[in-house]
């Protein structure tokens, strides 16, 4: 495929040859380290994978500490930030699966408006501060001090701006000092600025899963309707593409994790019935 200036191929069975294994399950959310390493949260049963780039698996954790593991979130220390959808907490991991801190009280929802009731990914500021969108259960965000302080939360069920239908993702811009938010099910990114000050949005999206935004700036997002839309910062669509089936290269259902690793590869993590597969795509 040749999606405007942005040329990828797809990796065909990636994860799946002699030295692979099978994902065993739906897989939501993928992320990758700074070796280039790549962990796929498997909702059900419920586990962390792991693989080099080129597909071989390299060991699995986390089952004794998820329930049903959403998007992940890695930093540049490698440590590993997944958003529990199953036992409403918010973990992070060191890179061989230890947990280093639980965000949350695991299996009890937050109360109205406070953290955490289904999240669905958490990211870190540079500041150190954790940003949380808060997902399945309200409609909120939540900013998080290091010790797991609520400095301040924002947003309410509606369509209009700072509201939600589904907070589904989001990612910190710490370039711009602004958060961007997957508001799913209103067909929209939604931004604003750290204290939750609403600062504009990008309807050019149908669904919009996940985000990525890589060290050149560019805009990665996955879209239920089987598509990978791909902006500039201020929002210009500079490509998609995109089809439905079951083929390598296609979407059988919604891409929903997305993630780019040093390379330029983008890794899509598809929420399929059957095949439970991330989808490598090399940039060529």
């Amino acid at each position: 495929m040749s999606p405007g200036s942005f040329n990828f191929e797809v990796v065909e069975g990636w994860g799946r040859g002699p030295e692979g294994r099978e994902m065993g399950g739906v897989v939501p959310g993928v992320a990758v380290d700074s070796q280039d390493r790549v962990y796929v949260a498997r909702r059900s049963p419920p586990a962390i994978l792991v693989y080099d780039d080129q597909g071989r698996f390299l060991q699995s954790w986390g089952e004794d500490a998820l329930a049903s593991p959403h998007l992940l979130w890695i930093g540049s220390d490698d440590q590993v930030y997944c958003a529990d959808s199953g036992n409403h907490t918010v973990r992070k991991f060191s890179a061989d699966g230890e947990v280093l801190q639980t965000l949350g009280t695991p299996d009890r929802p937050g109360p109205p408006d406070t953290p955490f009731n289904q999240p669905t990914r958490a990211m870190l500021s540079q500041s150190g501060d954790l940003f949380v969108a808060d997902g399945y259960g309200q409609f909120r965000v939540h900013r998080l001090s290091p010790d797991g302080q609520v400095l301040s939360s924002w947003g309410e069920g509606g369509q209009g701006p700072g509201q939600f239908a589904l907070p589904h993702s989001l990612w910190v811009d710490d370039r711009r000092s602004r958060v961007l938010v997957m508001d799913r099910e209103n067909n929209r990114i939604q931004i604003f600025d750290f204290e939750g000050v609403y600062m504009g949005e990008w309807t050019d999206v149908e669904m919009p899963m996940d985000m990525y935004i890589d060290p050149d700036d560019v805009v990665y997002v996955s879209e239920a309707p089987s598509r990978i839309s791909i902006f500039s910062p201020d929002g210009e669509l500079l490509s998609r593409w995109g089809e439905d089936g079951s083929a390598p290269g296609q979407f059988e259902d919604a891409p929903h994790g997305i993630w780019v690793d040093s390379r330029g590869d983008l890794y899509v993590a598809e929420v399929a019935t059957v095949h439970n597969r991330i989808q490598k795509f090399a940039r060529i």
